[in-house]
């Protein structure tokens, strides 16, 4: 099909993709949920830690094992429920295109990237469990007693199981964006990202000088008093990776930021600004915990230990490599509803009209994939089964299919989610790997990724938000 402005298919090479689970259980306690509810009532903060999980049982979790792509969508419909319970024996902490990282090294990198003295742990437990992973940084070091100190002036304190192995000391005493609660959720945002760019430029043999330019899409809010969330966490996360040659900027959308954030880098490719952009986004900690309870009275381990970030890399697109279909790109305006129905006729049916394309045409489609055993307990219900029924339905009132076909729509072009609720990572750019791999092993021709916004949340508008593209090959 055409572009209506160039009369030719705009295509951007994706190079690759990454993703990383950082296990962080003792973390969970400084997430947004359960830091609050443990303030109201502290016996909670016991039961929360006899429900953590071992990063052993993490990793054999088979959403996450979905995740880094060592099971596909389809491999995890087939396998027995609860996951939590039946693990999958073997189970790697390497994939494909991803990994989990380990608390302990998750500390290291934090101190590895700290430049502003927020980070100390204990000396002999550094030395044991955490020095490979700061790339031969500097970290301060101290003692039990310091952090006991350090607690009392606003710092955090970092366990490693029942051990005290730190702290994380406030960045001002007088500035609330600069407290250590925020500072961790920034800093834990710029490793994990970091993280997952550094292993896709290893993964790739591509060396970080031929990056150009890096978008973060991240959640978090970096600045300071005067600007609570001006800053730019896209650079630092290019000068922790050692991108020497590269700028960039962050975009934010809520959960839609991933899809934005790609649609913005492979424009800058497209128009010949940029040779490789990195989009890249770190794990949200405030979500951390954020559905604990229900968990806890359903007997259930609490499932959102884990900081979830990735990493793609966009180019000239090559012959017969996977692409963004620029041309695609859909937006949800601001005169469209907010309904499921609205949704899906803004970002999908639009997007696939500009190509001559129907609903129908699209092997796969990426949605929200938030991980129904996380959500459902909640009472959250299961978020891609809903908006796969949402397309289907569209494509019944389009004469697509019948009715009695929504079922066979769902199964053939959704799938279960398997992603944690870590806000804009669930949003559909979680499937990118998997479609890679589905594209190059031909077993797919085409997936349509939307995701959705809810701008709402920040009190300064009712709208909801989306973007949407379709993958392909060139």
């Amino acid at each position: 099909m055409t572009d209506s402005l160039s009369n030719k298919a705009v295509h951007v090479g994706i190079e690759g993709v990454f993703y990383s689970l950082a296990h962080v259980p003792n973390l969970v306690r400084y997430g947004s949920k359960p830091s609050r509810e443990i303030r109201a009532n502290p016996v909670l903060e016991q039961q929360l830690k006899n429900h953590l999980r071992s990063f052993g049982a993490a990793t054999a979790y088979a959403p996450h094992q979905a995740y880094i792509g060592n099971i596909t969508p389809d491999e995890l419909s087939r396998l027995p429920k609860p996951w939590y319970s039946k693990l999958i024996e073997g189970a790697a902490s390497n994939g494909r295109f991803g990994d989990l990282v380990d608390q302990d090294r998750f500390y290291g990198q934090l101190a590895g990237a700290d430049q502003f003295n927020l980070v100390t742990l204990e000396e002999q437990w550094f030395q044991e469990h955490a020095a490979k992973s700061t790339n031969g940084k500097t970290v301060r070091v101290g003692s039990v007693v310091e952090f006991a100190a350090l607690s009392e002036k606003g710092a955090l304190s970092l366990y490693s199981g029942e051990r005290l192995v730190g702290a994380f000391e406030p960045g001002h005493a007088d500035d609330a964006s600069l407290t250590a609660d925020v500072l961790l959720e920034n800093l834990a945002a710029k490793v994990t990202a970091a993280h997952s760019l550094a292993s896709l430029l290893h993964a790739l043999k591509m060396s970080p000088e031929e990056i150009d330019f890096v978008i973060s899409c991240s959640e978090e809010a970096v600045g300071d008093r005067y600007n609570r969330g001006g800053g730019n966490l896209a650079k630092a996360i290019a000068e922790n990776v050692g991108c020497e040659n590269a700028s960039g900027s962050d975009v934010k959308a809520f959960c839609a930021g991933p899809l934005y954030a790609i649609v913005h880098g492979a424009s800058l490719v497209q128009s010949g600004v940029c040779r490789k952009v990195a989009v890249v986004a770190g794990g949200s900690l405030a979500k951390l915990g954020m559905k604990f309870e229900s968990h806890l009275k359903k007997g259930m381990p609490v499932l959102e230990d884990v900081l979830g970030s990735f990493a793609v890399i966009l180019s000239q697109a090559k012959s017969n490599q996977p692409c963004v279909r620029l041309d695609s790109a859909a937006f949800h305006p601001v005169r469209a509803g907010a309904s499921p129905q609205a949704m899906a006729e803004s970002l999908a049916e639009k997007a696939l009209a500009k190509l001559g394309m129907k609903l129908t045409d699209v092997d796969r489609y990426a949605v929200e994939l938030h991980n129904p055993e996380i959500t459902v307990p909640s009472g959250s219900g299961d978020v891609p089964r809903t908006n796969y029924l949402t397309l289907a339905a569209l494509a019944v009132m389009r004469g697509q299919i019948k009715r009695d076909q929504m079922e066979d729509f769902v199964r053939a072009r959704g799938m279960l989610g398997y992603a944690p609720t870590q806000g804009h990572i669930p949003s559909a750019a979680v499937y990118l790997g998997h479609a890679l791999d589905a594209l190059r092993n031909n077993e797919i021709k085409n997936a349509l990724f939307i995701s959705k916004g809810s701008l709402f949340l920040g009190r300064m508008t009712q709208l909801s938000d989306g973007c949407s593209f379709l993958v392909e090959k060139s």
